[in-house]
């Protein structure tokens, strides 16, 4: 069987010392969509998906919502996604192009799994397709509960046409740096040639490190050993990085280049140096309770 590994994942696994356990993890990687796996994605209220732009090249992560059943399995290979991104979001553009790969992941908060899928997406009459690459399951790690409390009202009044929510930057205003800072989830885009990854990033508040305006890192915690995005990073450094407002819905997306610092002692730092920022409101329409904690996040430095 064909390893599931490029060869920048397969670097950073020599590099940590873990290409045994990445080879028996990898088994559970496969191209097809399992009942299982169909029955979980019917049941979520929203799915993260992370591409490149084609126009410019940056890396977006960016969230798609609605109501369960908006994410369905369509075929042993394809899921299809009712509805699109909304108006003005970074990848909105992109995902009107047929055959752009795509990293999406399906993170439920309520029951702490997650299942990732990857491929390359097109767009139909109903919202989009993605005939999938890899399909698979993380453990729970550093993922915190959260209770789905309900959605909120639409706001009263006409939707406009061009969407006044959407505020862009080139740096983190004070109130997005204190929101990044107070963090306890993130999600995580990167590329590599021909295909694309969305993974989750978790922890205890202020386990991501506004370092200035510009730059912020992250403590890189020990996981399933498959280093797909570190791997991914190692051959291309553009990423995108997508904060959301459980209460509010507010997104806040960065995309940027970051790398990878591996300290004496083991430790892993990702550094990411930002090149643009859109803070969108209402992106999401679900209220989300306060966090309970993941057992498995290790404490703050």
């Amino acid at each position: 069987m064909d390893s599931p590994y490029h060869p920048g994942s397969r670097a950073v696994q020599d590099r940590v010392g873990v290409r045994e356990l990445a080879d028996h993890v990898g088994r559970s990687i496969g191209q097809g969509i399992r009942p299982v796996a169909a029955a979980f994605l019917e049941l979520q209220p929203m799915l993260v998906i992370g591409a490149a732009d084609p126009a410019d090249g940056r890396v977006w992560a960016s969230l798609l919502t609605g109501e369960p059943g908006f994410v369905r399995a369509t075929g042993p290979r394809r899921i299809s996604v009712a509805g699109g991104l909304p108006e003005g979001d970074p990848l909105a553009a992109a995902l009107m192009v047929p055959g752009t790969p795509v990293g999406t992941i399906a993170l439920d908060p309520r029951t702490r799994r997650r299942m990732r899928l990857n491929g390359r997406s097109r767009p139909t009459l109903r919202g989009l397709a993605v005939e999938a690459d890899q399909v698979f399951s993380n453990c729970p790690k550093y993922l915190q509960q959260r209770r789905l409390l309900g959605a909120r009202p639409p706001a009263p009044g006409p939707r406009p046409t061009r969407d006044p929510r959407t505020t862009r930057g080139t740096d983190l205003t004070p109130a997005q740096r204190d929101f990044v800072a107070a963090a306890d989830t993130f999600f995580l885009a990167t590329v590599r040639a021909g295909g694309a990854d969305a993974s989750h990033r978790g922890g205890n508040p202020g386990f991501v490190r506004v370092v200035s305006p510009r730059d912020l890192e992250w403590t890189d915690y020990p996981g399933n050993a498959m280093f797909l995005s570190l791997g991914n990073l190692t051959r291309d450094p553009r990423a995108g990085l997508l904060f959301l407002d459980w209460t509010t819905g507010t997104a806040l997306h960065l995309t940027g280049t970051a790398h990878t610092v591996y300290a004496p002692d083991g430790t892993r730092t990702v550094r990411l140096t930002l090149t643009e920022t859109h803070e969108t409101a209402d992106v999401s329409p679900w209220t989300w309770s306060a966090p309970t904690y993941s057992p498995a996040n290790p404490p703050l430095r």
